[in-house]
């Protein structure tokens, strides 16, 4: 028995050692590489009681009431909610103090962090391509760039057989429809994310502000991904930004967009984890995952956060273990409902982080 207790640490001890070498082979000096498997299974969940309640982003809606089903399995004593209500509402209930937790796909402006209860954290959840879809019949299939895709939303281009939408679309037969223009009528992270890629990528010819609003000259405009989505459905000619899982389930065509390396791709789990395999990541755990280097890089990816406060009003338990659940379990469901998994290097960064929670 002796000796089979030496054998058994002798294994922790190699495992041990071959996580810290993982670790210090991650892509910054500064990454802490913890074992998720060991992360989740330390962490006791069935002590967890109480409600956290969350408000945000309609971009992850699909992954994070996944996740909320699957932490109920292991925290039967905890809830967890979710209003998906737009990035924006989400940031302005957790500063408010009226959620727990906020989901939000866009940062926090420096005006805003003044109207927040004090100091809060980021932590990165999931990934997913934001689709530009659109409604042609008998087009199956259609290139865009960011400069054409600028041009469009600023309604420089109205109709889909527009020289510039030919040029990039060479043997398909464009009809005369007249485009109708799709966006958000909610504060969003998703039409942030989007502005900001045309910004990025075509500065010339987007020529109107970036941000979870924007003043878009002539559109139609629904609520959250899911209105947006209905909209192109409904309306022939029709061309609008919305997340991979919403337009698979409204059952949307989408384009495949011209990244930084002059490829023109689809929007697939495989292109957003290029792009976030070459997003820089800040201190803070923020990054943009928008027109990255990369043959296969979706340039309309986009990151999307978990935030809360670093001293919670209450519940701080059950915001660790839910947040612990997010990063080990959860990242394992994020593919079942179209979204990327965080890189290793950075999830294990964001569970790292879950220590700087007081309470």
């Amino acid at each position: 028995m002796r000796s089979s207790k030496r054998s058994l640490a002798w294994l922790l001890a190699v495992l041990v050692a071959v996580g810290l070498v993982a670790g210090a082979c991650g892509k910054s000096s500064s990454d802490s590489s913890p074992n998720t498997t060991s992360a989740s299974a330390k962490f006791d969940y069935k002590s967890l009681t109480g409600t956290l309640n969350g408000s945000g982003a309609t971009f992850p809606k699909a992954f994070y009431e996944e996740t909320i089903a699957g932490f109920k399995k292991v925290a039967s004593g905890a809830t967890v909610n979710y209003n998906a209500v737009g990035s924006g509402q989400g940031k302005k209930d957790l500063a408010a103090g009226t959620s727990d937790w906020a989901g939000s796909d866009s940062l926090v402006s420096d005006a805003d962090k003044a109207t927040f209860k004090g100091p809060f954290l980021y932590f990165p959840t999931v990934a997913a391509p934001i689709t530009v879809s659109y409604n042609l019949s008998g087009v199956k299939s259609i290139n865009l760039s960011a400069s054409t895709l600028a041009k469009i939303f600023t309604g420089k281009i109205t109709t889909w057989n527009d020289p510039a939408i030919a040029a990039e679309n060479s043997g398909v037969t464009l009809p005369s429809t007249k485009i109708t223009v799709a966006v958000r009528s909610d504060g969003s992270g998703t039409t942030s994310n989007f502005s900001k890629f045309l910004a990025a990528a075509a500065p010339t010819d987007f020529t109107i502000a970036a941000g979870d609003t924007v003043a878009w000259p002539a559109a139609q405009a629904g609520k959250g991904n899911a209105g947006v989505a209905q909209i192109i459905k409904d309306t022939p000619g029709a061309i609008g930004y919305v997340d991979l899982s919403d337009a698979k389930a409204t059952g949307l065509s989408f384009a495949s967009i011209k990244n930084k390396d002059g490829k023109f791709v689809a929007p697939t789990l495989e292109g957003a984890t290029a792009a976030l395999a070459n997003a820089t990541v800040k201190d803070d755990l923020t990054y943009s995952a928008l027109n990255t280097a990369g043959a296969e890089a979706y340039p309309i990816t986009a990151g999307t956060y978990v935030l809360v406060y670093a001293t919670p009003a209450s519940n701080a338990s059950a915001i660790k273990g839910w947040l612990t659940y997010l990063l080990t379990a959860g990242q394992d469901l994020a593919k079942d409902v179209d979204f990327a998994p965080l890189p290793t290097a950075l999830r294990d960064k964001a569970l790292a982080q879950i220590t700087q929670i007081q309470g």
